[in-house]
């Protein structure tokens, strides 16, 4: 999962953000309403977390452009406004949900799984395929009844994979799914990262390299 926080106050934003990375996202963070639009227009957000009152452009008319620019991200607005007016403006002008400051962290978390999984097909909480059951709230893993601990960045690339029911995950979707903007392209981080993955995961191997195209399981 990918996840942009626009918030001007940049301790919050970090810190949410440092919260965000532990729950296994990738994450990246601009602090003004410009920054947010441009990162929006370039890279593939499952969610953004969208502070209304950012600087230089204003959070509604950031959620107007990006809901006017089909941008597939899903939007969760953050506000000191907690009247049920502020709430009706920013959900009617395309936000998908609306949390309020001061809030608690885990149901933020909460909140920004459940639109993700809006971005999509429709799955179920908990993830079962080839004697793998992977629970991302929970952030456990098992296989065939053995519980598998995984790094954050070796539990996402497995969330991702079983998502894709089968089919090839390139190393460029992983990439832009389970590392944030700082990553650079020419690393070798997913075949590193796949490699422990399969050795924790143990024998017979399940996930297979699909030679030029990417990974499946």
């Amino acid at each position: 999962m990918r996840v942009l926080i626009a918030e001007d106050e940049r301790v919050l934003a970090d810190i949410v953000a440092t919260g965000l990375r532990r729950e296994t996202m990738a994450v990246d963070v601009v602090y003004d309403g410009d920054a947010a639009l441009e990162r929006a227009a370039v890279n593939d957000y499952d969610v953004i977390v969208l502070d209304r009152d950012l600087p230089v452009v204003h959070g509604d008319e950031v959620c107007r452009r990006l809901v006017s620019d089909r941008i597939p991200a899903r939007i969760i607005m953050l506000t000191a406004a907690a009247d049920l007016k502020a709430k009706v403006e920013g959900l009617s002008i395309g936000a998908d949900d609306y949390l309020c400051k001061p809030f608690d962290f885990p149901e933020l978390v909460a909140r920004v799984r459940a639109l993700a999984r809006r971005t999509s097909q429709a799955v179920p909480p908990v993830l079962s395929r080839a004697g793998i059951t992977l629970d991302p709230n929970r952030r456990e893993v098992f296989r065939d009844g053995r519980y598998v601990g995984l790094s954050p960045k070796e539990f996402a690339v497995l969330e991702i994979l079983m998502r894709a029911e089968g089919a090839v995950v390139s190393a460029e979707e992983l990439l832009e799914k389970a590392w944030d903007e700082n990553i650079s392209y020419f690393t070798n981080s997913v075949r590193v990262t796949v490699m422990t993955l399969r050795k924790k995961l143990g024998s017979p191997p399940v996930v297979e390299t699909v030679t030029g195209a990417g990974y499946r399981l």
